[in-house]
């Protein structure tokens, strides 16, 4: 009995990832096949770039004065305080920045995707759109792929930038001017930090994008699977994106 639901278990889980994986591949074909849905696109760069700007400064700049804060205790018995800019720089770039900057995405972004999507299903609107012969994938799907994979680049790029500010402030506090947290920046990183910060949230904001949409194309169950699905989408995500973020780390220190 017990392993006849081991393998139903099993075989739902394998067939859930197949599911999965079908949906991704479908959405990344498509985004290169017309129609290209601009104004879809449009809003949902702006939903998911602007809207989020106001809380990836605000994680940004606190981070990186806590960075900051923090560096300067450590380095100060040390009399190396100068490259507190670089360590809060480094730190921030290749793995702050990108993960903070994600997270908060996933929690803000791709709850609205699954709930949006997952009220489209309940009450219908997406039979409906396929009764009118409207690409699901395309529409909705690749649309929001689209802009999800090139609005986190710009938001982890503009976490960085903000972290790097805040540590400023507090350096300021410790007599180290502008020209020397600014070269402390060069000491410590290289061209590849740069990459590895771009290429991080590019992966993550794939996983957040058709996690949170496969889920809410799946939801069942009225308004209360809407929810279970939002709650459920975010929280994979946020797993994943951890994950995801040991890994990609590994495969850049091997080609370093």
């Amino acid at each position: 009995m017990n392993l006849n639901i081991f393998e139903q278990t099993a075989k739902s889980t394998l067939l859930e990832i197949q599911a999965f994986f079908s949906l991704a591949g479908r959405a990344v074909v498509r985004i290169f096949r017309r129609p290209y849905y601009y104004r879809e696109f449009s809003t949902q760069f702006d939903k998911v770039g602007v809207g989020s700007l106001f809380i990836i400064c605000l994680t940004g700049l606190f981070t990186g004065m806590v960075m900051a804060l923090q560096a300067l205790i450590q380095l100060k018995p040390f009399a190396a305080t100068s490259y507190v800019g670089g360590m809060v720089a480094v730190t921030m770039v290749k793995e702050l920045g990108p993960v903070l900057s994600s997270l908060m995405v996933a929690g803000r972004v791709g709850s609205s995707i699954t709930a949006e999507l997952g009220t489209m299903v309940v009450t219908e609107q997406v039979d409906a759109m396929r009764v009118e012969g409207t690409d699901i994938v395309k529409r909705l799907v690749s649309s929001r792929l689209k802009a999800m994979l090139l609005a986190m680049p710009l938001l982890a790029i503009v976490t960085d930038a903000v972290s790097l500010l805040g540590g400023y402030l507090i350096a300021v506090g410790y007599d180290i001017n502008l020209l020397m947290y600014w070269k402390s920046l060069t000491q410590f990183m290289v061209f590849q930090d740069l990459i590895e910060g771009v290429a991080k949230p590019f992966v993550f904001g794939f996983i957040i994008t058709m996690i949170s949409c496969y889920a809410g194309l799946n939801t069942r169950g009225g308004a209360e699977g809407v929810g279970s699905a939002a709650k459920g989408a975010v929280v994979l995500s946020s797993v994943l994106i951890l994950v995801t973020d040991f890994f990609l780390t590994k495969i850049f220190i091997v080609f370093r």
